[in-house]
């Protein structure tokens, strides 16, 4: 073979070994698979959860009723409304009190005459009693002033019995709070007349909450069984102190109650406020990831995804989110177990670009 023959037998044999070479699948070096991210990250792993099912639920108090009027009066003033929070025993509607006021008078003053009787039967039986036990006057003398004596004590005992009542009239005009607690409705209004036994307004304390909530026959077997649940207000999850179910379902909807009873401590809830209740079923398994690798691009949701054997590479990735579990967020989608997932999302960002 020539020079020439030779030379181009050398390009043609070089040239499909380059073409072989571009052909090939790169293959990750020791060093690029072990790479790390220069960002902080968290390995999307597979966790055992508790499976809930959640239903609508509505806030209420442990200790909650409804004040009435215990004495007749027309409203005078009304110092508190739906929605104010009042101390134990702090005012919150006046009766006028003439009618009360002038009883009052009126059993005051009997009362102290009947004092007077008394007092005075009082000196003339120890008179008289001296006198008899010295054999000085008869004993029917005796028997009746002991008579008038027990009459005058018994007038002036009944004169003080009116005239507490009448104290207690009087208190009835000045409606005060029966606990701690929040005003729920309102039910009369300034200047419309009462009598005992008419509704005045709601009131609810705010120490102790609960969540109540209709469930079908099924689903309260299996809350019965596992008695617990979460309350989820907001952005926060609230572990139940205790789950009742009640004994009997109703008559007309066939569903039972149940009764969430919260913690002594929580706070930003309200009587009446409308909440999501998650009743524990059983267990399931969920990809979870923390809140913050979470972001959003318009009506995208998505988190940053470090890819060492592209080489380092960070992409984003769009996902499907579900429940909130604290500070972790359900992946639905998106995200395979075993994937580095950003935590601080903007630091990706700023990593990913070029």
């Amino acid at each position: 073979m020539n020079y020439l023959a030779h030379a181009r037998w050398l390009a043609v044999v070089a040239t499909l070994g380059l073409l072989a070479a571009c052909n090939r699948s790169p293959v990750a070096s020791p060093a690029q698979s072990a790479a790390r991210a220069p960002y902080a990250t968290v390995v999307a792993a597979i966790q055992t959860v508790a499976a809930e099912r959640r239903v609508d639920g509505r806030v209420e108090a442990l200790n909650q009723g409804t004040v009435s009027a215990q004495t007749s009066g027309e409203v005078e003033q009304v110092l508190h409304d739906a929605g104010d929070s009042v101390p134990a025993n702090g005012l919150v509607l006046r009766l006028r009190a003439v009618q009360q006021r002038a009883g009052l008078a009126q059993t005051d003053a009997a009362y102290r005459a009947a004092a007077a009787r008394a007092a005075e039967s009082e000196t003339r039986y120890q008179r008289i009693s001296d006198m008899y036990a010295r054999q000085v006057v008869a004993k029917a003398a005796f028997d009746e002033i002991t008579a008038v004596r027990a009459s005058a004590l018994a007038q002036r005992d009944a004169a003080r019995a009116a005239r507490d009542a009448a104290r207690e009239g009087v208190a009835y005009t000045e409606v005060r709070m029966p606990f701690a607690g929040v005003i729920t409705e309102r039910l009369v209004r300034q200047g419309e007349a009462v009598a005992p036994g008419t509704p005045l307004f709601s009131v609810s304390a705010l120490g102790g909450l609960r969540v109540v909530t209709d469930l079908s026959q099924d689903l309260a077997l299996i809350v019965r069984q596992r008695a617990a649940a979460f309350v989820y207000a907001g952005e926060r999850r609230i572990s139940a102190r205790k789950v009742i179910v009640y004994p009997r379902a109703a008559a007309a909807s066939a569903a039972y109650r149940v009764r969430v009873d919260l913690p002594d401590d929580v706070t930003g809830l309200l009587p009446g406020m409308f909440v999501k209740v998650g009743f524990v079923t059983g267990d399931e398994t969920q990809i979870l990831l923390p809140a913050s690798s979470i972001i959003e691009r318009g009506e995208v949701t998505g988190v940053y995804v470090f890819q060492p054997a592209n080489p380092g590479r960070t992409v984003f990735r769009q996902v499907r989110i579900g429940h909130t579990r604290d500070d972790k967020v359900e992946i639905l989608a998106g995200v395979a177990a075993g994937e580095q997932v950003a935590i601080d999302p903007l630091a990706a960002f700023r990593a990913s670009r070029p």
